[in-house]
């Protein structure tokens, strides 16, 4: 059963820089494209940021363009999120997941993902 972990979250103020990781199992890392959704309380989950299982390829959601960078490291088994220039709006719960079909489509859909982890909580508050 593969297992995601998250960690890194915490309360923050905006314009702050946060950095966020998941780690799991190295056959997962070994070809699965990865994805970064969060969900904000009383809004559904969304898309964030995704990296194919090489890291040559990433793609975001226009809000976080140019503030956010996805990236890995397969030797650790471990993405990342880096998030500056944090926003209120960017308070969510915030989750990893591991995709199979590793295409340069589908990558925003929730759907498209086979494991995701527990989520870890981002807060942006002064």
């Amino acid at each position: 059963q593969m297992q995601l972990v998250e960690s890194g979250g915490g309360l923050v103020q905006p314009g702050d820089s946060l950095r966020l990781s998941c780690a799991g199992s190295r056959w997962i890392f070994s070809s699965y494209g990865m994805g970064w959704f969060r969900q904000a309380p009383g809004k559904e989950r969304e898309f964030v940021a995704y990296s194919s299982w090489s890291g040559g390829s990433t793609y975001y959601a226009h809000s976080v363009q140019g503030r956010f960078t996805i990236s890995r490291d397969n030797a650790k088994n471990t993405v990342y999120l880096q998030m500056n220039s944090l926003k209120p709006e960017d308070t969510a719960v915030y989750y990893c997941a591991a995709r199979s079909g590793d295409t340069a489509t589908g990558y925003e859909q929730l759907k498209e993902y086979d494991y995701w982890g527990q989520g870890t909580q981002v807060t942006v508050s002064s």
